[in-house]
Order: structure tokens, then C-alpha cells, then sequence
């Protein structure tokens, strides 16, 4: 609901090739951003879950963070409905400078495919079930070329060398014999790129367990332990059971609980995780700052 002295809101920077796509940014954000040493210039999209303050009042301290640099690319945002109203009344009410593009995308009942697409992943979303209109988020990198066939591509013509670098990025060479080669005829099956889900704030519901469906690494709520589960109900929130439920149900390889409720301190976080744990046994909680390495979906297993 707040920044606590001992615990900040829940946000997820994801990180691939040195681009950085951010899921919420509630207040001091920017804090946490610059502990981490993220880098603000890498920083291409925020996705917001919904408009309660814990999740969107560090977007105008981000927007300003990245203000700071000179020649910053545009920035997007994706979120639910009155999210364009509330960045534009901030810019204007606060008067802060932006240089930059801002591309703010709601969602909406028509819309249909990805919230967002770029030259190496793409972002869906799902509405899920909290008190007031919220979205989960789906992060998937894009398919990677398939095997690559050393022999397969000597036997064809190809010498070994730059063709073989084109081959895999999946252009067609031609042999010193004046002969096209495709990347079918060398690449195998295209390999799943790495799957990552960010559903906060929610009831169990429908779509958070296809947004949480056979994801490597799935961040979820686990809000309360189940002897508060009257105080998630009346919420709209998850108890750390409900979300290893869904963990398990939806095939995860791993899961993370965050937006612990601030009910419970620090010291208390290992009931929290071991409780979840009964139902889960690949889910641990999150915790200010740590870092998560996603393997690809052959050394997960999924």
C-alpha cells in the first residue's frame, strides 16, 4: 500500500539484450531502480496492473528519471483504462519535462493479440480480479531460430564462416556454385523463448492461470497467509497458498510470491514461504532487489 522502511512496493524490471521492460511502478520505484544500477537508458516500456497508488505513483518519478538523459528513445506504456489521464494530468499538473515520445497503450475489450511487440518479445495481457479493473501480464520472448546443422550445411556447400552466422539469423545464402541455400534446409524446429509471467493484485481467476501457463519464472501476489484469507477475500487478493495453487496447476517451472502484505515483517517471510511451499515446492518469496536468471525452456524442462 506504501514504501515501508523495511520493504518497498512490488515492481519487476526484466532485462534481455539490455533492454528493460518494467511491470508497475508504484511509489519510489526510482529508488530501488538506482540501488539495482539498472540504468535508466535502457528503459523502452512500462506495463501498469492498474491505478491504485502502490502500483503507478512512481511512473512521473520514472518519466522524470529518464528526462535526465540526453536523446532518449520514446518510451511506451501499456495499462488499463484512465492510464493516459493520469500520466498526461501528472505532466501537466506537475510541469516536469519530458523529452521524449511517451506511447500510452489502454486496454480495451476489442483489442486482440499483444498489448506489445518489438524485435525480441512481446507482452499480453489478461484482465484478472481485484476491487477495482486490473491486468496480469504475460512477457514472452520471441521464438529463437532452431538447431543449427553444421554438417547438413557443409553437405549443401556452405563453408564454414560468415554464411553460416546469416543461415542462423534465418537469411538465405548462395553457394560459391551459384546455389541457394534456405534455413530450413539447415536451421531444426524454431526453440520457445523464455516465458515470464507478472499477475498481482487478483482472486484466483481464469486468466491468471493462463498467463501463469507453463511460464519459466511466474511472479505472483501472495499476499496473506491462509489464517488471513477473510482479508484477501474482501480485498480482492491471494493468500501465498492460493498462488502455489495456481503455480502448480498452471505448470510453472518456478514462482515467485511478492506484494507481501506489510502486516507481515521481514523476520516473518519464512512462514510466508513455507506455507506456499506445502502446495509448490519450486516457489520462494521475493525480496527487495533480488535477481532472477531465466534459463531457456529446454534446461527447464518445459
Amino acid at each position: 500500500m506504501m514504501p515501508m522502511p523495511y520493504r518497498m512496493l512490488s515492481s519487476l524490471a526484466v532485462r534481455l539484450n539490455g533492454q528493460i521492460y518494467l511491470f508497475d511502478a508504484g511509489e519510489g520505484t526510482q529508488i530501488n531502480w538506482k540501488r539495482a544500477r539498472l540504468g535508466v537508458r535502457g528503459l523502452k516500456l512500462i506495463a501498469v496492473t492498474h491505478l491504485h497508488a502502490d502500483h503507478c505513483l512512481g511512473i512521473p518519478g520514472m518519466i522524470m528519471l529518464r528526462a535526465q538523459m540526453e536523446d532518449p528513445t520514446p518510451l511506451t506504456i501499456l495499462g488499463p483504462p484512465g492510464t493516459r489521464e493520469f500520466v498526461t494530468q501528472c505532466q501537466k499538473t506537475l510541469e516536469f519535462k519530458v523529452n521524449f515520445p511517451i506511447n500510452i497503450t489502454e486496454w480495451s475489450p476489442d483489442n486482440s493479440g499483444p498489448a506489445y511487440r518489438d524485435e525480441q518479445a512481446k507482452i499480453l495481457w489478461q484482465p484478472v480480479k481485484h476491487s477495482r479493473f486490473c491486468l496480469g501480464y504475460r512477457f514472452e520472448e520471441l521464438d529463437r531460430p532452431g538447431k543449427f546443422n553444421p554438417a547438413r550445411a557443409q553437405s549443401l556447400g556452405v563453408p564454414m564462416g560468415p554464411l553460416w552466422g546469416k543461415l542462423q539469423k534465418g537469411e538465405s545464402v548462395k553457394t560459391a556454385s551459384d546455389k541457394t541455400v534456405q534455413p530450413s534446409e539447415v536451421l531444426g524446429p524454431a526453440r520457445r523463448g523464455r516465458h515470464i509471467a507478472f499477475v498481482v493484485d487478483t482472486r484466483p481467476a481464469p486468466g491468471v492461470y493462463s498467463l501463469c501457463k507453463k511460464a519459466d519464472l511466474a511472479f505472483l501476489e501472495g499476499m496473506f497467509l491462509t489464517e488471513h484469507s477473510e482479508h484477501a477475500h474482501v480485498k480482492g487478493h491471494m493468500t501465498v497458498a492460493e498462488a502455489a495453487g495456481i503455480a502448480r496447476k498452471s505448470g510453472a517451472a518456478r514462482a515467485i510470491l511478492v506484494h507481501i502484505s506489510p502486516r507481515y515483517e521481514n523476520s516473518e517471510l519464512g512462514k510466508l514461504e513455507e506455507e506456499a511451499r506445502k502446495k509448490f515446492q519450486s516457489i520462494r518469496i521475493g525480496r527487495d532487489l533480488d535477481i532472477f536468471e531465466v534459463g531457456f525452456p529446454e534446461e527447464t524442462g518445459i
